[in-house]
């Protein structure tokens, strides 16, 4: 049962591939989708993209094992802020701003926001070096689930999933990727709440009331709302990291660029909201009770030492194989989409912003196309070679990649959407100071002179960035106030 829906998944994912190469006409909507899509697809576009293998396996199994049902904050949080939230102040921003500086990516906002083609550069060559880590996290969790469930070996199973998003990605872009986000958002729905289901009834979990309780008779902590002690500053910068890091995340403010209309985007915030919820609370509270499927002696036993095999070993002990089947397409399901944004964006920074933006602008749009596709391939293949030789925890490559990606662009990016008074110097400081933070971290943690979970880390380079903009904003040089008047100036209505 189990290779079956995996059989028809696959056949499905490649079936929507094809029927979308069809309407991919231009790079306008091999990358964007032609700025046309609706509410639905766009709000499953953006929670598919949030919410991947790395959720189920490395967060929802590692996290819930250190913090136990306090563990669930992190998705409700991650619904109210990171999906509500950034809808209402991002959404409609980021669509009127890029369609007034006609701005396809991340890099060409910066460029054209702040005057800056060098800001253009920076930015395209960080997303493409430090988006690399996020993925291999992906690979790696999807590596972990098919080991553990059909016994192929964890390089196999990369390798084959690797070459199915570069496949299904390739033969239709965009709205490949935006139509299977429908798909697989329903799977993942459907999926989740069968997942709580089954594991709160489970004899060893016996129940919701009886499973808090088993988990207070192992650590108290483990059964309280909020953890206690230092675990709770942990437990902040990873709400915060997870909540506000997709606000500076390429790959996520790419669905908003994409998105129709007003219409949509009111209905798109609802819909992403509710979809965060079930899923990000759903994974988070299943991963709480992972103590209590490895008790050994009266004493819970991490499986292999390794947290990334969990909630794949504890499922297996819990589902039966037809909703097994069921969710290991789920997690095929989050990662794909996820897989997808991410080797699209990373791409495109790389084709657009750096090869026509910078080396050769007068190459052809098919050229450049040409070009981001094979940037794809080049993308997967670097994800696949760090997923399998890297030995870091799916949890730390994750936090890599946010904390410098949206540590150095959360500040310029926001700022820059709602504040006419930022300026160039503010907005390169915001670069480095995120930056600053990850790096200063990382050399002083090689020499052993400091030890911090890396999504605190990743939360502080965000929160400098925010600080050091609009700070050295104030105190420099305003920008041009034809070109302010221009990017800030009435919205249209409807903008074609």
């Amino acid at each position: 049962m189990k290779i079956l829906l995996l059989v028809v998944f696959i056949i499905s994912m490649i079936g929507v591939g094809l029927y979308s190469r069809s309407r991919v006409k231009n790079m306008n909507d091999f990358f964007l989708g032609g700025r046309n899509m609706g509410g639905w697809i766009s709000a499953f576009a953006y929670g598919t993209s949030y919410f991947s293998a790395v959720i189920f396996i490395g967060y929802a199994g590692g996290i819930g094992w250190k913090y136990g049902v306090s563990a669930t904050w992190i998705g409700i949080c991650n619904a109210a802020f990171g999906c509500f939230l950034a809808w209402i102040v991002l959404a409609k921003k980021t669509r009127d701003m890029t369609h007034k500086l006609e701005a396809h990516t991340m890099p060409e906002f910066f460029e054209k926001r702040y005057q800056s083609k060098g800001m253009k550069i920076v930015s395209a060559l960080v997303i493409f070096i430090f988006l690399v880590p996020y993925t291999a996290s992906v690979y790696k969790g999807l590596g972990y689930i098919f080991k553990s469930s059909f016994g192929i070996s964890f390089e196999a199973a990369i390798f084959f999933m690797a070459l199915l998003t570069t496949i299904y990605l390739l033969l239709g872009g965009y709205v490949a990727t935006a139509i299977n986000d429908c798909i697989q958002g329903v799977i993942m729905l459907v999926g989740c709440m069968l997942m709580v289901i089954y594991v709160i009834s489970n004899p060893v979990v016996g129940g919701l009331e009886q499973g808090i309780r088993q988990l207070v008779e192992l650590d108290p902590g483990l059964g309280m709302v909020f953890t206690d002690g230092a675990r709770r500053l942990s437990l902040l910068g990873l709400i915060f990291m997870t909540s506000f890091g997709v606000w500076g995340l390429p790959q996520m403010i790419h669905k908003f660029y994409a998105i129709k209309d007003d219409a949509a985007i009111k209905k798109g915030t609802v819909i992403s909201t509710v979809f965060a919820l079930v899923i990000g609370g759903s994974a988070y509270f299943t991963g709480s009770m992972g103590r209590l499927f490895f008790i050994e002696n009266e004493a819970a036993v991490m499986p292999a030492g390794n947290p990334d095999m969990i909630i794949p070993l504890m499922l297996e002990k819990t589902l039966p194989e037809a909703l097994l089947g069921v969710i290991i397409v789920l997690m095929l399901s989050a990662s794909m989409s996820t897989l997808s944004s991410l080797v699209l964006v990373s791409s495109s920074t790389i084709s657009i912003d750096f090869i026509k933006g910078f080396i050769a602008p007068q190459i052809s749009e098919k050229k450049t196309m040409f070009i981001m596709k094979i940037f794809c391939g080049i993308f997967v293949g670097l994800s696949f070679i760090i997923a399998v030789f890297q030995p870091s925890t799916i949890v730390y490559l994750m936090s890599l990649s946010w904390g410098v990606v949206s540590g150095m662009f959360l500040g310029p990016y926001l700022f820059g959407l709602w504040w006419k008074k930022t300026t160039q110097k503010g907005a390169w400081c915001g670069f480095i100071a995120g930056g600053l933070v990850i790096g200063g971290y990382l050399v002083l943690e090689k020499i052993g002179l400091l030890k911090i979970d890396m999504p605190v880390v990743s939360s502080l380079a965000m929160i400098a960035s925010i600080i050091v903009v609009p700070v050295v904003s104030l105190f420099g040089t305003q920008m041009n106030t034809v070109h302010l008047e221009e990017i800030f100036g009435e919205q249209e209505e409807n903008i074609a």
